[in-house]
């Protein structure tokens, strides 16, 4: 199979006076795995089934490697689509659901079992070929679909939510095999998630999509660690938003008062004055009350076996904490000193205002 690039330019999806996707420009690389991510209703489904051909722009154009599709219907497309509820056909073995589309297009079927088996053996199911979608397990039917999907040979391979059914450790299990997946057969992957931690492990880059419109697209430690807008930052992870006050330094730097505290920071373009800034909740280290010049004290107190999550009433405002020590954790109720690591906290921009 050939992975193929794909280009939107200026794409806007209306169904009457609803706008799903709203002018939307993004190029894909061959060979690489970008996920669209974002809360319900933002587009980025709509988008993916534009990719597929199972939606029409209703103005832009789209191309994938150098053909123009943008009113090409899906079955003329070179592309295969795993859903979120994988679609397998209950009464067919393993077999018959993999070969399905090789038999639908008329592949003979001694042919087509045998592209079958490769696809199988590719995704781990070698020696499954009787089985019934029923026998399995939820990991197994998202292979069994993966598996339908390659064999189709795509220039391009779609993902719809495809964890969203599995449990949180083989969820992890299985976005390491498709990324493996994907590196190994060098495919172009579009991968659909409202999941940040699933799709900073397996992207090259993400496009965050928020009200129809992209809000930032990038790699995933530039999304995380260098926010556009309050949006961004808070949709990559979690993030404490406080307000302070920022009086820039040189053509870069600022120096950025918080409550008892002056950090040095990149200005990011901003004019001296309030700013809003973005601390993640890893970056707070909490120590005895006198040992830090901010101050807050202990509201809620979570244990998470190897990690300690604290709510906190503080001098700059609420703030939400992730700790390592679990060893010695704080009680609630107790006064404590807080400091701020020289890695996530970022100035903000305000976003956009429409």
């Amino acid at each position: 199979m050939k992975a193929a690039s794909i280009e939107f330019r200026n794409v806007t999806k209306r169904y009457g006076d609803v706008t799903a996707v709203s002018d939307i420009s993004f190029d894909i690389a061959a060979g690489t795995l970008v996920t669209l991510l974002g809360p319900s209703g933002c587009g980025k489904t709509t988008t993916l089934r534009l990719i597929a051909g199972l939606e029409l722009p209703t103005t832009g154009t789209i191309h994938i490697g150098d053909a123009d599709v943008t009113q090409t219907p899906a079955a003329e497309r070179d592309v295969s689509m795993v859903f979120q509820s994988y679609a397998l056909f209950p009464h067919m073995s393993v077999l018959e659901n993999v070969r399905y589309g090789l038999i639908v297009s008329g592949m003979a079927k001694a042919k087509a079992d045998e592209r079958a088996r490769t696809a199988m053996a590719t995704v781990g199911l070698s020696g499954f070929d009787e089985r019934l979608p029923s026998e399995l397990s939820g990991g197994q039917q998202q292979r069994v679909a993966v598996a339908r999907a390659l064999v189709l040979e795509p220039s391009v391979l779609l993902f719809d939510e495809p964890l969203s059914n599995l449990d949180a450790r083989l969820r992890r299990q299985m976005r390491e095999e498709i990324r493996d997946l994907q590196k190994r057969l060098s495919l172009t992957v579009v991968y659909v998630t409202h999941d940040q931690a699933e799709a900073m492990a397996v992207s090259d880059r993400i496009i965050v999509m928020n009200k129809a419109v992209i809000a930032q697209e990038g790699a995933p430690r530039e999304l995380y660690e260098q926010p556009r807008d309050p949006f961004v930052a808070g949709f990559m992870g979690d993030a404490n938003r406080v307000r302070g006050m920022m009086t820039r330094r040189d053509a870069t730097h600022g120096d950025v008062t918080l409550g008892a505290v002056t950090l040095s920071l990149p200005h990011r373009g901003l004019p001296d004055g309030a700013v809003e800034v973005s601390i993640r909740p890893e970056a707070i280290e909490l120590r005895n009350s006198g040992d830090a010049p901010l101050k807050g004290n202990v509201r809620k107190v979570a244990y998470l076996g190897g990690l300690m999550e604290y709510s906190l009433d503080t001098d700059i405002g609420a703030l939400f904490v992730i700790s390592t020590a679990v060893e010695r954790p704080f009680t609630a109720g107790s006064a404590v000193g807080i400091a701020l690591a020289n890695h996530g906290v970022v100035v903000i921009p305000p976003g956009p205002t429409g």
